[in-house]
């Protein structure tokens, strides 16, 4: 059996996966991190309106890297399904929509994260609130946003565990690699109950960096077993 001359070759598709991986938890890092943490506090209304405030710049970029990092994540899932397609489609096709579920609630949810810059702006429509009111709608909107997110990362729980059972499956990845993602996945899925992942999410987000970066670190470095992947992909 011989490969399209049009096709991308596995090893190409493997690398840009990897690639669109690493980005994803790049933006991702970056605006929660250096955006979100540093300018919001969930016990202080009135704190975080003035530090919203006081950095609107940073506030709407942390939005558009949001963004970005949904745009990269979907674009990594389209991938992936590509990748490992040849193991079961039809299981990495259901990974790939509850991906881009997951993608879609938190991209909707961040409509909430940007939202205090409207509230804080005091509109006609607000306008007969107090400060302090304006101060609490917007943290209100913001803990929507957090909680948005959250419901997104047990649907990544649900496609994590898919793909690495897909991994584990598949004959041109190493199985050490699935069994990562397999884990990984069981810990992000204790988002199904909010307070558990909350109180799970130090070992979850630590297990789920660490395959990550497994994964990121083999995709780009030794990306697929080519004869494996087309001999997979012919029976």
């Amino acid at each position: 059996m011989t490969m399209s001359t049009t096709a991308p070759s596995p090893r190409f598709l493997a690398r840009m996966t990897g690639l669109f991986i690493l980005l994803t938890i790049c933006f991702g890092i970056f605006a929660q991190i250096f955006v979100s943490e540093k300018l919001v506090d969930f016990r202080d209304a009135g704190a975080t309106a003035s530090q919203i405030l006081a950095h609107k710049g940073l506030f709407q970029l942390g939005f558009t890297i949001y963004l970005i990092e949904m745009a990269c994540q979907v674009t990594a899932a389209v991938l992936f399904y590509q990748l490992l397609k040849p193991v079961n489609r039809t299981v990495a096709l259901l990974s790939l929509f509850l991906e881009v579920t997951g993608c879609v609630i938190k991209t909707f949810a961040r409509v909430f994260y940007i939202a205090p810059l409207f509230v804080l702006g005091r509109p006609a429509a607000l306008e007969g609130l107090s400060t302090e009111q304006l101060h609490s709608v917007a943290l209100i909107l913001l803990n929507v946003n957090d909680q948005g997110a959250g419901v997104a990362l047990a649907f990544f729980g649900f496609s994590t565990f898919l793909g690495g059972w897909l991994v584990f499956r598949s004959t041109f990845l190493p199985r050490w690699l699935g069994v990562l993602s397999l884990v990984a996945g069981v810990g992000w899925l204790t988002f199904l109950c909010r307070p558990l992942g909350d109180l799970a999410f130090p070992i979850v987000a630590l297990f789920g960096l660490a395959g990550a970066a497994a994964t990121i670190f083999w995709l780009l470095v030794f990306g697929v077993n080519a004869e494996k992947w087309v001999q997979q992909s012919g029976a």
